[in-house]
């Protein structure tokens, strides 16, 4: 689109150059060919001298507007002057032979380059002037001419006044549109320094989230594995049963290994080892099972609803929530019952954790410290990452309960 308007603005410079020119040449060829509207040698050498007058002012503008900025194309002083002097010279061939008015015609080409603000209707008036004085039949009138040259002038002034005005009109629209095009360039050289912000800001705020998450499940994989096999191997030091303690070394073991296996996947980024061969019922299913041995409380897990297959991220959230209450509960909950129900509905999965145990009041948690586990504030961001929700009910002495709430989004093969 630029270079197609470039080659029109470069054509419509070569009309503004050569359109004088070549009507100067089509006047005198027609009047040369009309020598009979022509009275005697006199005329003859007025015409002579206004042509050559006017071949002399054309090379003088062609040299000044060359020298000027903008081709001559702005209105100035020297081209009201250059439009002036012309008009003078075609009205007076005009009046020697009317086809000399090709000349007069092209004060309609330049007019609004040549001549600043009103004056340029002026400019135009002046040319209609010598045009319809052509076209009702030359110079001077006689009787039924003035008629006739009244209602022409009216035509032409009146014609070319509603040309400009359509013209002026397009250069305001390409002057606003230029000014458009402008600003909204800005606006993109603006937009793609905050995109660029913006990249710096997300590449930031993803490697701290990632940190974040590494550090979860770090935790939920080794903090936790660590802690069922101290479990276990503080039993084994504790009781003189050489079955009862071969059986606890052995679950520390598993323990041991399925901690290694968790500890594995997370550098990876991938889920949970239990929902590799299961879906989200069965690995909740089985963790719940292997709590309930690990620690001696009575665990019952519930599925209602139509279970669905999960999106990755989705089931590997709730599976880690239920890990860290259930690591929460054996640690601090002394209970001796509990339940997790898993509820599929149309738009969300909700998982709910329940114990007896002694509860506490959540307006005064303790702050997380170094050596302790990443808790409830844990499993809230562990939530909020996949625009789900938290809430924790509890009471001392009445124990607690837990609900996590997921969007319901199922994987996608």
């Amino acid at each position: 689109m630029r270079a197609k308007d470039t080659q029109l603005d470069r054509r419509w410079e070569q009309l503004h150059v050569w359109g004088p020119w070549a009507l100067l040449g089509i006047g005198v060829v027609l009047a040369a060919g009309a020598a009979e509207l022509m009275d005697g040698p006199a005329e003859w050498r007025a015409a002579g001298v206004l042509v050559a007058a006017a071949i002399g002012l054309q090379l003088w503008w062609h040299v000044t507007r060359s020298r000027r900025a903008g081709g001559g194309r702005i209105p100035s002083r020297a081209g009201t002057v250059y439009y002036g002097v012309r008009w003078a010279l075609a009205f007076g061939l005009t009046w020697i032979n009317p086809f000399f008015a090709f000349y007069a015609a092209s004060g309609y080409m330049d007019a609004d380059e040549l001549i600043p603000g009103l004056w340029r209707r002026l400019g135009l008036f002046a040319s209609a002037v010598t045009v319809a004085a052509a076209q009702a039949g030359g110079m001077p009138f006689n009787g039924m001419q003035w008629a006739a040259f009244g209602v022409l002038l009216a035509a032409n002034f009146g014609l070319q006044v509603v040309v400009a005005h359509l013209s002026e009109q397009g250069e305001q629209r390409s002057h606003e549109r230029a000014e458009t095009i402008e600003a909204l360039q800005q606006a993109l050289d603006e937009n793609a320094a905050l995109h660029a912000q913006l990249l710096v800001q997300a590449r930031e705020a993803g490697v701290a989230d990632e940190r974040r998450r590494l550090a979860a499940e770090i935790h939920d994989t080794l903090a936790q594995g660590l802690t069922g096999i101290i479990a276990q191997l503080q039993v084994v030091a504790n009781t003189p049963d050489e079955h009862q303690a071969r059986e606890h070394v052995n679950r520390a073991m598993d323990l041991a290994r399925h901690s290694l296996g968790e500890a594995r996947r997370s550098v990876h980024n991938l889920a949970p080892v239990a929902l590799d061969d299961a879906g989200l019922p069965e690995a909740l299913k089985q963790t719940v099972t292997d709590w309930g041995e690990r620690t001696g409380v009575r665990a019952e897990f519930t599925v209602t609803g139509i279970a669905q297959q999960l999106h990755d991220e989705i089931a590997a959230t709730v599976l880690r929530i239920a890990q860290e209450a259930l690591s929460n509960a054996s640690r601090h909950a002394r209970a001796g019952r509990l339940g997790v129900t898993l509820t599929f509905l149309d738009e969300e999965v909700i998982l709910d954790i329940r114990d007896d145990g002694v509860g506490f009041d959540p307006l005064a948690l303790a702050p997380r410290t170094r050596t302790g586990g990443f808790g409830l504030d844990g499993m809230r961001a562990r939530a909020e990452r996949v625009a789900g929700s938290l809430t924790v009910e509890s009471e001392p002495g009445h124990g607690t309960a837990l609900s996590a709430r997921v969007p319901l989004v199922r994987h996608d093969p």
